[in-house]
Protein backbone atom coordinates (compact mmCIF):
# COMPACT_ATOMS: atom_id res chain seq x y z
CA UNK A 1 0.00 0.00 0.00
CA UNK A 2 2.97 2.38 0.64
CA UNK A 3 4.53 1.58 -2.48
CA UNK A 4 1.66 2.21 -4.45
CA UNK A 5 1.07 5.60 -2.86
CA UNK A 6 4.93 6.23 -3.38
CA UNK A 7 4.54 5.88 -6.97
CA UNK A 8 1.11 7.86 -7.52
CA UNK A 9 3.42 10.79 -5.76
CA UNK A 10 6.22 10.05 -7.85
CA UNK A 11 3.72 10.41 -10.70
CA UNK A 12 1.91 13.40 -9.90
CA UNK A 13 5.19 15.31 -8.82
CA UNK A 14 5.91 14.26 -12.60
CA UNK A 15 3.49 15.52 -13.96
CA UNK A 16 3.24 18.75 -12.28
CA UNK A 17 6.89 19.26 -13.63
CA UNK A 18 6.07 18.96 -16.99
CA UNK A 19 2.95 21.43 -16.69
CA UNK A 20 5.18 24.19 -15.01
CA UNK A 21 7.89 23.31 -17.99
CA UNK A 22 5.29 23.60 -20.57
CA UNK A 23 3.97 26.96 -19.20
CA UNK A 24 7.62 28.49 -19.41
CA UNK A 25 7.70 27.09 -23.13
CA UNK A 26 4.66 28.72 -23.58
CA UNK A 27 5.35 32.08 -22.01
CA UNK A 28 8.61 32.39 -23.66
CA UNK A 29 7.02 31.37 -27.32
CA UNK A 30 4.67 34.59 -25.54
CA UNK A 31 7.39 36.87 -24.73
CA UNK A 32 9.20 36.52 -28.29
CA UNK A 33 6.21 36.74 -30.36
CA UNK A 34 5.49 40.04 -28.40
CA UNK A 35 9.16 41.17 -29.42
CA UNK A 36 8.64 40.43 -32.74
CA UNK A 37 5.08 41.94 -33.01
CA UNK A 38 7.03 45.61 -31.30
CA UNK A 39 9.57 45.45 -33.69
CA UNK A 40 7.38 45.34 -36.50
CA UNK A 41 4.61 47.52 -34.58
CA UNK A 42 6.83 50.46 -33.63
CA UNK A 43 5.07 52.56 -35.66
CA UNK A 44 1.69 51.95 -33.32
CA UNK A 45 3.83 52.44 -29.67
CA UNK A 46 5.25 56.11 -31.47
CA UNK A 47 1.60 56.99 -32.63
CA UNK A 48 0.39 55.95 -28.86
CA UNK A 49 3.34 58.28 -27.15
CA UNK A 50 2.07 61.12 -29.33
CA UNK A 51 5.43 61.89 -30.57
CA UNK A 52 8.37 61.22 -33.40
CA UNK A 53 11.63 61.12 -31.91
CA UNK A 54 14.45 61.90 -34.16
CA UNK A 55 18.64 61.72 -34.11
CA UNK A 56 20.06 65.05 -36.16
CA UNK A 57 23.14 66.58 -36.21
CA UNK A 58 23.94 70.14 -33.87
CA UNK A 59 26.84 70.72 -35.80
CA UNK A 60 26.33 70.71 -39.32
CA UNK A 61 25.32 73.75 -41.29
CA UNK A 62 22.56 72.99 -43.87
CA UNK A 63 21.82 69.91 -42.69
CA UNK A 64 21.00 70.12 -38.74
CA UNK A 65 23.05 73.31 -37.07
CA UNK A 66 21.72 74.52 -33.49
CA UNK A 67 21.99 78.33 -32.95
CA UNK A 68 23.04 79.32 -29.50
CA UNK A 69 21.16 82.28 -29.08
CA UNK A 70 17.84 80.69 -29.95
CA UNK A 71 18.18 76.99 -29.29
CA UNK A 72 16.61 75.91 -32.52
CA UNK A 73 17.89 73.46 -34.89
CA UNK A 74 17.54 74.06 -38.51
CA UNK A 75 18.46 72.83 -41.73
CA UNK A 76 17.32 70.08 -44.83
CA UNK A 77 17.40 66.84 -42.15
CA UNK A 78 15.62 69.09 -39.53
CA UNK A 79 12.43 69.96 -42.28
CA UNK A 80 12.90 66.32 -43.49
CA UNK A 81 12.16 65.09 -39.80
CA UNK A 82 9.23 67.82 -39.65
CA UNK A 83 7.30 65.90 -42.71
CA UNK A 84 8.04 62.40 -41.40
CA UNK A 85 6.06 63.71 -38.25
CA UNK A 86 3.37 65.58 -40.24
CA UNK A 87 2.90 62.01 -42.26
CA UNK A 88 2.99 60.10 -39.03
CA UNK A 89 0.44 62.99 -37.17
CA UNK A 90 -1.02 65.58 -39.29
CA UNK A 91 1.53 67.89 -37.15
CA UNK A 92 4.93 68.79 -38.20
CA UNK A 93 5.08 69.49 -33.95
CA UNK A 94 4.78 66.56 -32.72
CA UNK A 95 8.34 65.72 -32.87
CA UNK A 96 11.65 65.92 -30.79
CA UNK A 97 14.90 66.14 -31.95
CA UNK A 98 17.97 64.44 -30.24
CA UNK A 99 21.80 65.30 -30.71
CA UNK A 100 23.69 62.67 -32.38
CA UNK A 101 27.20 62.10 -34.06
CA UNK A 102 28.78 60.11 -36.10
CA UNK A 103 29.84 58.17 -33.67
CA UNK A 104 26.75 57.63 -31.32
CA UNK A 105 23.58 57.78 -33.38
CA UNK A 106 23.46 53.67 -34.10
CA UNK A 107 24.10 52.96 -30.33
CA UNK A 108 21.50 55.12 -29.37
CA UNK A 109 18.88 53.87 -31.87
CA UNK A 110 19.41 50.43 -31.23
CA UNK A 111 18.84 51.28 -27.18
CA UNK A 112 15.75 52.94 -28.06
CA UNK A 113 16.76 56.45 -27.36
CA UNK A 114 15.78 57.53 -30.82
CA UNK A 115 12.71 55.90 -33.52
CA UNK A 116 14.95 56.84 -36.51
CA UNK A 117 18.11 58.72 -37.55
CA UNK A 118 18.26 61.68 -39.85
CA UNK A 119 21.39 62.88 -39.95
CA UNK A 120 23.48 62.90 -42.73
CA UNK A 121 23.77 59.13 -42.80
CA UNK A 122 25.48 57.32 -45.97
CA UNK A 123 23.59 54.09 -46.80
CA UNK A 124 26.71 51.37 -46.95
CA UNK A 125 26.56 47.20 -46.62
CA UNK A 126 28.53 47.63 -43.42
CA UNK A 127 25.77 49.55 -41.55
CA UNK A 128 22.93 47.96 -43.31
CA UNK A 129 23.89 44.71 -41.05
CA UNK A 130 23.08 47.18 -37.92
CA UNK A 131 20.19 49.14 -39.11
CA UNK A 132 17.10 49.37 -41.65
CA UNK A 133 17.66 51.94 -44.40
CA UNK A 134 14.71 54.32 -46.03
CA UNK A 135 15.12 55.17 -49.56
CA UNK A 136 18.06 57.57 -50.80
CA UNK A 137 16.73 60.74 -49.83
CA UNK A 138 19.61 63.20 -50.55
CA UNK A 139 22.93 62.13 -53.05
CA UNK A 140 26.49 63.24 -51.70
CA UNK A 141 29.91 63.12 -52.59
CA UNK A 142 33.27 63.02 -50.40
CA UNK A 143 35.22 65.67 -50.71
CA UNK A 144 38.26 67.44 -49.40
CA UNK A 145 38.19 71.60 -47.85
CA UNK A 146 41.17 73.51 -47.69
CA UNK A 147 42.12 77.11 -46.83
CA UNK A 148 42.47 79.29 -49.69
CA UNK A 149 45.73 79.67 -51.83
CA UNK A 150 46.45 75.12 -50.54
CA UNK A 151 49.35 73.82 -52.23
CA UNK A 152 46.35 70.77 -52.31
CA UNK A 153 44.56 70.60 -54.91
CA UNK A 154 42.85 67.09 -54.96
CA UNK A 155 43.84 63.36 -53.66
CA UNK A 156 46.97 63.37 -55.76
CA UNK A 157 48.38 66.31 -53.63
CA UNK A 158 48.34 64.38 -50.30
CA UNK A 159 51.22 62.99 -48.85
CA UNK A 160 53.00 61.55 -45.90
CA UNK A 161 53.45 64.83 -44.55
CA UNK A 162 49.49 65.68 -45.15
CA UNK A 163 47.30 65.81 -42.07
CA UNK A 164 43.69 65.12 -43.10
CA UNK A 165 40.88 65.72 -40.75
CA UNK A 166 37.60 63.76 -40.73
CA UNK A 167 34.93 63.14 -37.81
CA UNK A 168 34.88 59.34 -36.15
CA UNK A 169 32.53 56.72 -36.78
CA UNK A 170 31.92 58.35 -40.41
CA UNK A 171 32.29 56.55 -43.65
CA UNK A 172 34.80 59.32 -44.84
CA UNK A 173 37.45 58.22 -42.29
CA UNK A 174 37.40 55.09 -43.46
CA UNK A 175 37.31 56.35 -47.35
CA UNK A 176 40.01 58.69 -47.52
CA UNK A 177 42.14 56.16 -45.31
CA UNK A 178 41.91 53.88 -48.68
CA UNK A 179 41.90 57.00 -50.76
CA UNK A 180 45.08 58.07 -49.34
CA UNK A 181 46.84 55.89 -47.49
CA UNK A 182 50.12 58.12 -46.91
CA UNK A 183 48.39 60.84 -45.66
CA UNK A 184 48.12 61.22 -41.56
CA UNK A 185 44.52 60.74 -40.93
CA UNK A 186 43.22 62.60 -37.54
CA UNK A 187 39.75 62.24 -36.39
CA UNK A 188 37.12 64.72 -33.77
CA UNK A 189 34.49 63.92 -32.37
CA UNK A 190 32.29 66.25 -34.36
CA UNK A 191 32.09 67.99 -37.60
CA UNK A 192 32.39 71.65 -35.46
CA UNK A 193 35.98 70.45 -33.55
CA UNK A 194 37.32 69.08 -37.00
CA UNK A 195 36.63 72.31 -38.65
CA UNK A 196 38.07 74.66 -35.68
CA UNK A 197 40.84 72.25 -35.81
CA UNK A 198 41.66 72.81 -39.83
CA UNK A 199 41.11 76.71 -39.14
CA UNK A 200 43.18 76.60 -35.98
CA UNK A 201 46.22 74.83 -38.48
CA UNK A 202 46.09 71.76 -36.99
CA UNK A 203 45.68 69.85 -40.08
CA UNK A 204 46.08 71.25 -44.08
CA UNK A 205 42.80 69.58 -45.63
CA UNK A 206 39.44 68.23 -44.19
CA UNK A 207 37.12 65.61 -45.31
CA UNK A 208 33.60 64.87 -45.51
CA UNK A 209 30.83 65.25 -47.78
CA UNK A 210 30.56 68.28 -49.75
CA UNK A 211 27.45 69.34 -49.31
CA UNK A 212 28.56 69.32 -45.21
CA UNK A 213 31.80 71.31 -46.82
CA UNK A 214 29.57 73.65 -48.88
CA UNK A 215 28.38 74.66 -45.00
CA UNK A 216 31.54 75.27 -43.41
CA UNK A 217 32.59 77.12 -46.63
CA UNK A 218 29.95 79.12 -45.95
CA UNK A 219 30.68 79.57 -42.58
CA UNK A 220 34.01 80.90 -43.72
CA UNK A 221 35.03 81.91 -47.00
CA UNK A 222 38.68 81.58 -46.36
CA UNK A 223 38.39 77.60 -46.99
CA UNK A 224 37.06 75.84 -50.26
CA UNK A 225 36.78 72.81 -51.73
CA UNK A 226 39.02 71.15 -54.16
CA UNK A 227 39.33 67.75 -56.07
CA UNK A 228 35.76 67.22 -56.68
CA UNK A 229 33.91 64.36 -55.41
CA UNK A 230 35.46 61.05 -55.11
CA UNK A 231 32.88 59.07 -53.62
CA UNK A 232 29.19 58.68 -54.10
CA UNK A 233 27.82 58.74 -50.50
CA UNK A 234 23.91 57.81 -50.72
CA UNK A 235 22.04 59.68 -47.62
CA UNK A 236 19.32 57.27 -45.64
CA UNK A 237 16.80 57.63 -43.16
CA UNK A 238 17.76 54.64 -40.59
CA UNK A 239 15.40 52.65 -38.01
CA UNK A 240 16.02 49.73 -36.21
CA UNK A 241 15.81 46.27 -38.16
CA UNK A 242 12.47 44.95 -38.08
CA UNK A 243 10.23 48.33 -38.01
CA UNK A 244 8.79 47.94 -41.39
CA UNK A 245 5.47 50.04 -40.75
CA UNK A 246 7.46 52.97 -39.73
CA UNK A 247 10.07 52.49 -42.97
CA UNK A 248 7.46 52.68 -44.90
CA UNK A 249 5.85 55.61 -43.17
CA UNK A 250 9.29 57.01 -44.15
CA UNK A 251 9.50 56.10 -47.08
CA UNK A 252 5.84 57.36 -48.08
CA UNK A 253 6.92 61.13 -47.00
CA UNK A 254 9.91 60.79 -49.37
CA UNK A 255 7.84 59.81 -52.11
CA UNK A 256 5.24 62.81 -51.14
CA UNK A 257 7.77 65.14 -50.93
CA UNK A 258 9.78 64.55 -54.01
CA UNK A 259 6.32 63.98 -55.80
CA UNK A 260 4.74 67.32 -54.78
CA UNK A 261 7.61 69.50 -55.56
CA UNK A 262 8.77 70.30 -51.86
CA UNK A 263 11.43 68.54 -51.97
CA UNK A 264 12.96 70.52 -54.31
CA UNK A 265 11.72 73.75 -52.74
CA UNK A 266 13.90 72.35 -49.55
CA UNK A 267 16.83 71.33 -51.78
CA UNK A 268 17.19 74.98 -53.09
CA UNK A 269 16.59 76.34 -49.55
CA UNK A 270 19.27 75.20 -48.26
CA UNK A 271 21.85 74.01 -50.79
CA UNK A 272 21.15 76.87 -53.12
CA UNK A 273 20.99 74.58 -56.04
CA UNK A 274 17.91 72.02 -57.20
CA UNK A 275 18.34 68.62 -57.21
CA UNK A 276 20.11 66.89 -60.23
Amino acid sequence: MRKRFQWSTLVLVALSCLLVLAGCGGKQEATTSGNEAAASNGLEAIKQRGKLVIGVKYDTKLFGLKDPASGKVEGFDIDIAKAVAKHIFGDETKLELKEVTSKTRITLLQNGDIDAIIATMTISDERKKQVDFSDVYFNAGQSLLVKKGSPITGLESLTPDTKVLAVKGSTSAKNIREKAPKATILEFENYQDAFNALKAGKGQALTTDNSILLGMQQQDPNYTLVGGNFTEEPYGIAVKKGQTELLQAINDTIKELKSNGEYDKLHEQWLGVKPE
